[in-house]
């Protein structure tokens, strides 16, 4: 059984570092915006079950995707206030729905949104920059929790949410991360930049992976999806590139005016 599930984690993943080399060779803003897309759909799926333990009702689903046509033609975060503001409206005149019904349209929607900004802005580099930063967080954090879990500190758990995340591991892997990402890194800004910017990113994909982590519990599911083989849903792969990639744009942008 257990040989089957990490033979599943290793396909899926196979797969994945495919499709991102496919994306990264073959990229346009229209291509990363529909696939973008795609994956924004997908996750305001499972972002709405956890959230509200049911399928969001069309009409929001039609809400979400005229805010990414707009995206792509306006490229402006502004349609989706507009949005909350509608569906604020709705509510208050109905006093129908759920509050937690706007949620799905702040994350993850907005989260993707600066993603693609950080590719329209700072180009290709910025994403794979990223992708450095995140995946390498995650994976060595995950190993060297593994391996040194319990080892460096008497409480070793990073917090009660995520219970098998150990102190360790998380110091292991933003360390790894940031050694080898400012290097990354350089293909954007400066090296004092880019290591500032490697680590405040590495330690927000760290609580960007507990975030979707406190919304399983809450809603009481091992995964957010099953869409992933060995992987989980959408939401379990991306977590950490949510609130990672908010602030490498954030900070970028302060760059300009602050670090450089």
């Amino acid at each position: 059984m257990l040989k089957n599930i990490e033979s599943k984690r290793l396909y899926t993943a196979a797969f994945m570092l495919i499709a991102i080399i496919l994306i990264v060779i073959f990229h346009s803003p229209f291509l990363l915006w529909l696939i973008l897309g795609i994956a924004c759909i997908i996750s305001f799926y499972e972002s709405y079950q956890l959230y509200i333990k049911t399928k969001p009702n069309p009409i929001f689903t039609g809400l979400l995707i005229l805010f990414w046509i707009s995206l792509y033609w306006l490229q402006t975060l502004h349609i989706i206030f507009v949005i909350l503001i509608i569906l604020a409206s709705y509510q208050a005149y109905t006093q129908k729905g759920n509050m937690l019904c706007a949620m799905p349209f702040i994350y993850p929607t907005i989260p993707f949104a600066f993603l693609y900004f950080l590719y329209l802005d700072y180009s290709i580099n910025a994403i794979i920059w990223l992708l450095f930063i995140v995946s390498l967080t995650d994976s060595f954090a995950y190993f060297g929790g593994k391996l040194f879990g319990g080892k460096l500190f008497n409480n070793s758990c990073f917090c009660p949410t995520s219970p098998n995340k150990t102190k360790e591991g998380v110091l292991i892997g933003v360390s790894v991360s940031v050694i080898i990402s400012t290097l990354v890194g350089l293909g954007v800004c400066s090296f004092f930049t880019a290591l500032l910017l490697t680590l405040t990113t590495s330690l927000s994909s760290v609580f960007g992976d507990l975030y979707e982590s406190f919304l399983k519990r809450q809603a009481k599911v091992k995964d957010s999806g099953s869409l992933f083989p060995g992987h989980g849903g959408m939401l379990d792969r991306l977590d950490g590139y949510f609130f990672g990639g908010i602030v490498l744009y954030v900070m970028l942008e302060l760059s300009k005016w602050n670090f450089d």
